[in-house]
């Protein structure tokens, strides 16, 4: 019982080294009422499982709290969109440069972006700023999860040697509840056993017999809270296992990325620098060379609109005049709709018609059926011997 005691004090001393404990006292968990009911089995093995099983729920909503880590993968995605950004911001001046126009909208979009996301430096420092303070936050994480990963195979000694505990207690939960059947076996004979006519005798016997199967049933209620006990205990260190597993592939993983991420960035920074300067260099060259073309494109298609315009809307305005109204096709579309509709409402009917007799006899023979059951079961009843205490 001392060993279940140990791993637990060592698991949560490492929770508490942390500062994740908190000060308020744990809340009596539900379990520990259910097993208030076999402590007399073995008082000291079921009280040391009910201090294990108490700070099941502090100590898994901690680990739960502490390895989630979601901050670090949104301002991971911060990063990437940032790149992102950059790139598309990039193509589009290519895209604006290629059609050898300067739309209004594409004038927008150009005032929009240096609004919105800014200019390329500054984006390019948001990006080293979010790394260096995911790197940190990463650093800490990886040293945190270690811990608790040490300290919940701490917590999961516990739970083996809770189950071990467990497995005792079943033991004299069984031994007690076949005890308890022999003396009810026993108290069975008995009362089968006796003859005469002393009606008061007897009825002593049969209370006798009562009083046993009462201890027969208390006993197997005790003995299957134990059983559900171990079972359960098994079954939670074994999958706890299977997961921790998995939690460790995660931390390593996680750590070969920051070990990565630092050599990384450690001998391309300059890279970095480089880009930035490149990028807002080329939005200039792009903000001048768009300036000088809009210009040009702007006098050469006010030229051509003022002698092109004149001549369109004039021509719109006899197609107007003069054109037709509604169009026959439209017309022609309803009356087909109208029509559709009624020879399909004709079959809809027919169908639906059918159905409800259909519907109507189906229901009829399950009631019958059922009264059949039903009778054949009141029957069956009535057959049966009166049984007297």
């Amino acid at each position: 019982m001392n060993s279940s005691l140990k791993y637990l004090d060592l698991a949560l001393g490492k929770l508490r080294d942390l500062g994740l404990v908190p000060e308020s006292p744990v809340h009596e968990a539900p379990i520990v009422a259910l097993l208030n009911r076999i402590t007399d089995l073995d008082e000291e093995k079921v009280v040391a499982i009910a201090r294990t099983l108490n700070q099941a729920s502090l100590f898994n909503e901690v680990v739960r709290e502490q390895v989630s880590a979601m901050e670090i993968g949104t301002r991971y995605e911060d990063i990437t969109n940032a790149f992102n950004s950059i790139r598309s911001d990039a193509k589009m001046m290519v895209d604006q440069v290629e059609d050898g126009k300067l739309s209004t909208w594409e004038r927008i979009q150009n005032v929009w972006m240096k609004t919105t996301r800014g200019d390329i430096a500054s984006r390019f420092n948001e990006i080293k700023d979010t790394y260096l303070e995911v790197a940190a936050d990463s650093r800490d994480q990886i040293e945190r999860e270690h811990t608790i990963s040490n300290a919940y195979q701490d917590f999961r000694g516990a739970l083996k040697e809770s189950e071990i505990l467990a497995l005792d207690v079943l033991k004299k939960a069984e031994a007690k509840l076949e005890a308890a059947k022999g003396e009810l076996d026993a108290a069975m004979r008995t009362v089968e056993a006796h003859e005469g006519d002393d009606r008061g005798s007897l009825a002593k016997l049969e209370l006798a017999r009562d009083e046993k199967l009462r201890a027969v049933q208390q006993e197997e209620e005790r003995y299957q809270i134990s059983k559900d006990l171990a079972d359960n205990l098994s079954i939670s260190y074994n999958t706890s296992e299977v997961v921790m597993a998995r939690l460790k592939q995660i931390t390593s993983a996680k750590e070969r990325v920051y070990q990565q991420a630092i050599s990384f960035f450690g001998t391309n920074e300059s890279v970095l620098t480089a880009l930035s300067a490149s990028f807002t260099g080329l939005f200039g060259l792009h903000e001048s060379t768009q300036t000088l073309e809009a210009m040009k494109e702007g006098v050469s298609k006010s030229l051509e609109d003022l002698a092109e315009i004149g001549g369109k809307v004039q021509e719109e305005a006899l197609k107007a005049g003069y054109g037709p109204t509604i169009r026959v096709e439209a017309v022609k579309k309803l009356v087909d709709s109208v029509t559709n509709y009624q020879e399909r409402s004709r079959e809809i009917i027919s169908e639906m018609r059918a159905l409800s007799t259909k519907n109507a006899e189906e229901i009829r023979t399950a009631v019958e059926e059922g009264k059949q059951r039903l009778a054949r079961l009141t029957q069956e009843a009535a057959a049966l011997p009166v049984q007297h205490a």
